[in-house]
């Protein structure tokens, strides 16, 4: 969602550009919250006004603001240079350039249907999980899943890249699936080790590229890296994005999100799903070596613990 909400809000302007207006940009909502023991009592009814209606405030008069809050409009405008600002019209384009990501934080969504153990969320995060997999099942081209697990079966080497939380971690999550099949296979979350990876690969080396979004800059840029000195390219993504277009093999998905900040997002089940599968079907693809292979790690993993009880196959 991140990836989303900066994309859409920064536009055509170039990496720079984009780099040098976020930092003109404070964090108005944390500076009024931080700033909020120091103001005077008068200040702080302003405050309270502008926390819990971000709109309003940005919308309002000076005269409505002040009168909702039941201070003066001088006492707005000092409200505004205690945290920082030149005054009320320099605070209110501050505040209405955060509301681009503070409103998804500030407002609360319709709480979903919830049961009768008392967890309003509990139905939400299940049936988005279940939503999730049925997106995958539908949309995922097994074409495509078996175009992707021949490139991966006879690559000389893959290289897995994600940047941010969710995605780093599913890259790290394709390492551990593909490994397991004698797959000489690594997975990359910092921008520069992933150019400098890419910098690297030859033709039949493969990239595994991941992204919710399909368009993380540094993500796409290294693929097209990767396929400039020859490698393969197999992305899981959003349909229809600059990643997808620049591979040779697309495993896309798209999830419909419940507009619940504090949860996880459900495109995670789906892209676990596609990660599942591509392992699944390069195991089958590589066959005897594979299973010789897991054998061993079966084999040495279960006389190295105590007890008689077996480890998961898969695991």
């Amino acid at each position: 969602m991140t990836e989303a909400v900066g994309e859409a809000w920064l536009g055509g302007e170039d990496a720079a550009e984009a780099h040098e207006h976020a930092k003109r940009i404070p964090d108005i909502i944390s500076l009024v919250k931080d700033s909020y023991g120091e103001l005077r009592p008068a200040e702080r009814r302003v405050a309270d006004v502008v926390l819990d209606d971000v709109r309003f405030a940005i919308d309002a008069s000076n005269a409505a603001l002040a009168e909702r809050a039941q201070v003066s409009e001088p006492t707005v405008t000092r409200f505004c240079r205690a945290i920082g600002c030149e005054g009320v019209r320099d605070f209110k384009l501050k505040l209405a350039q955060s509301l681009v990501v503070d409103a998804l934080y500030l407002s609360k969504p319709p709480p979903p249907a919830g049961g009768d153990n008392g967890m309003p969320f509990w139905n939400a995060v299940f049936g988005e999980a279940r939503l999730a997999l049925q997106e995958a099942e539908r949309q995922i081209d097994p074409a495509q899943l078996q175009k992707a697990a021949e490139l991966i079966a006879k690559a000389r080497q893959v290289a897995v890249f994600g940047l941010g939380g969710s995605s780093s971690a599913l890259a790290q999550e394709t390492q551990y699936r593909l490994f397991r099949y004698g797959v000489t296979v690594s997975a990359h979350n910092d921008p520069y080790v992933m150019r400098m990876t890419a910098s690297t690969l030859k033709p039949g080396d493969l990239v595994i590229a991941i992204s919710a979004t399909g368009r993380t800059r540094e993500v796409v840029e290294a693929v097209e890296l990767a396929r400039h000195y020859r490698a393969n390219a197999v992305c899981i993504t959003a349909p229809d994005t600059d990643l997808a277009r620049a591979c040779d093999v697309r495993l896309t998905v798209a999830v419909p999100e419940y507009p619940d900040t504090l949860k996880p997002t459900a495109s995670r089940f789906a892209f676990l799903a596609a990660i599942d599968l591509l392992a699944v079907a390069t195991g089958y693809k590589i066959d005897g070596p594979a299973r010789e292979t897991l054998r061993r790690i079966k084999y040495n993993i279960q006389t190295y613990r105590a007890g008689k009880e077996m480890e998961p196959l898969g695991d």
